[in-house]
Formats: structure tokens, sequence, C-alpha cells
């Protein structure tokens, strides 16, 4: 069963849905879902949430600020006020009847990988985290795709618009390729994937590039422990590369793992056989941290 919200995040209205299981009963852990960049609530995680309450959890999706069917400016990246978008989801999850408020856990995919990381590092209710081919640190990921013209190139267009920002007040939208590089392996999985969603953008402010190199999870993912952490990636992932999960969980402490999934795309981790693998892994993480019902205690170790 799933039902439209809202709730608020610095006094911006934000929607959301929640997922239900198919009988709650007794109060369920409970999980939030955060998509990526220029992802929302509609694109991938429905079916994130569907694994997730056939296995008894209670899920809640939603936009950030400015995304989807939210309120806020218009398409902007905003690392640390997705933040706390994460947070004020925690809150709201956490006040639902069918929710036990003291076991609830982070998912997030792609930018939402990263930021799922330092929701945790400062807000101690996420009990259980999980980050899907996320970004560990913003200008490493930036460069490492990018030839160096490339990336010299994108500095001073970044350079002009920090300008053009101080004296007008806006950031100069671009074709959304010209930032997020699309891969020939997968892009066109997720071309297709938002073709027909209202809400998916197709062009986004410069400004993106600065709050990129200063967005690094790297520097906080240590602060997550002792409450566990998954990490899972792919070996072939052109548009993420699988050394950022890797710099995230080398900087993370105990409990931790690392899952590297063999010869997929960034996209296709969200379509099968790839999807089932994620959510497997996924599951079985929850399931020892944060099992659906209380009665299930998880193991350490």
């Amino acid at each position: 069963m799933k039902k439209a919200v809202t709730f608020y995040s610095e006094g911006v209205r934000l929607a959301g849905d929640v997922y239900y299981p198919e009988q709650v009963g007794d109060r369920r852990a409970g999980v939030v879902l955060c998509h990526g960049y220029t992802g929302i609530k509609d694109l991938y995680l429905p079916d994130n949430a569907r694994v997730l309450t056939e296995a008894g959890y209670v899920v809640l999706t939603f936009d950030y600020k400015g995304w989807g069917d939210s309120a806020g400016p218009r398409s902007r990246l905003a690392p640390h006020s997705r933040v706390t978008d994460v947070q004020a989801a925690l809150t709201f999850l956490g006040s639902l009847p069918e929710v036990d408020p003291e076991r609830l856990g982070l998912y997030g995919t792609s930018y939402g990988g990263a930021t799922v990381v330092w929701a945790a590092a400062i807000d101690a209710r996420a009990r259980c985290v999980v980050s899907v081919v996320g970004i560990g640190n913003g200008a490493r990921w930036m460069r490492g795709v990018r030839r160096p013209d490339e990336w010299h190139d994108l500095l001073e267009r970044s350079r002009a618009d920090r300008v053009k920002r101080a004296l007008d007040g806006e950031s100069a939208f671009v074709d959304r390729a010209e930032i997020l590089l699309p891969d020939r392996q997968s892009a066109e999985l997720a071309a297709a994937a938002r073709r027909h969603l209202p809400g998916a953008v197709s062009t986004i402010p410069l400004e993106y590039v600065d709050e990129t190199l200063a967005f690094n999870p790297e520097w906080v993912v240590g602060k997550i422990a002792p409450r566990p952490i998954l990490f899972i990636t792919t070996d072939d992932d052109r548009l993420v590369p699988p050394e950022e999960s890797q710099a995230l969980y080398a900087q993370a402490g105990e409990p931790k793992k690392l899952v590297v999934l063999k010869g997929y795309g960034h996209y296709e981790v969200y379509a099968e056989p790839a999807f089932s693998q994620v959510m497997d892994a996924t599951l079985a993480w929850y399931r020892q941290y944060l099992p659906a019902r209380e009665a299930l205690r998880p193991t350490r170790g």
C-alpha cells in the first residue's frame, strides 16, 4: 500500500510516499530511500520500496527541495540542504504510528549514496545505512571521469558562473549531460527510465560544480561507527567509479561491508539482474542489523 504524504524541511514543503507492508500489526523498522542528483521519488525508488515492504519494512521516498513535487528553488543540488531534508524525513517517518522511531535506516543511491553517509554521520537516529554507487569525494570524482582539458574547461565555466551568481543572483542552466557525463555503457537505460516522467529534468545549474567540490562524505563517514554501513558498487561503473565506494569503505569504521558487483554499469544497478543483487545484499544487511520486527534481534559482528 502506498500513501502520498507531505512534511517540511527548513519550512519548505516536501512531497513523499509512504509504502506499507500488507499487514503491519506491531511497529516496524522504517527506511528512508534517497535518490541521486537529478532523480525524483518516482524514478527507480518504487522498485526498492516494493522489495523492502515485502520484507516487512515501512518505507518513505520523497523529493528534495526544488525537485519533483516538492517546493523550493528548482533543480539545485544544495548537498547540505539535502542532508537536512533527509533528517526531516527521518523525523517524519519516525512519527508514524506504524514505525518504531528507534529503528530507522537509510538507503541512498548515486549522489544519494553520498547524502546518506553525511546524514548518518551527523544524525545517530540512522541506525543502519546502505550506500549504493555513491560518491566519496566530489572533486576526485568529477576530475576522474574527465580528460584534463575537460576538467580545466569545467572549472573555468564554474568560476565564471560563481561571479555571475554574485552579481545577479542566478546560476546559468546547462544541458544535464554537460555536467553529468553520460556513460555510453548504460546511459540509454537512464534516458528510457526518465523519458515519461515529467519531473525528470534535462538542464541543471552550473552551481552544481562548486557545490560538489565542497561535498566530501569521506571526511565524515568514520563518524557513523559503531552503527553499521554497507557499500555496494560495481567494478564496471564508468560514471561513478568503484574507487569512490572503496574510499568510503576505507575510511568507515566497523561494522562495515563492501560489495562489488561484476560487470554492470552505473544505471544497470536499477535493472535486472543487477537490481536483485543489490537488494539481496541490502536485505541481508538490514536483516542482520535492522530487522523489520522488534522480535527479531540483530546480531553484531
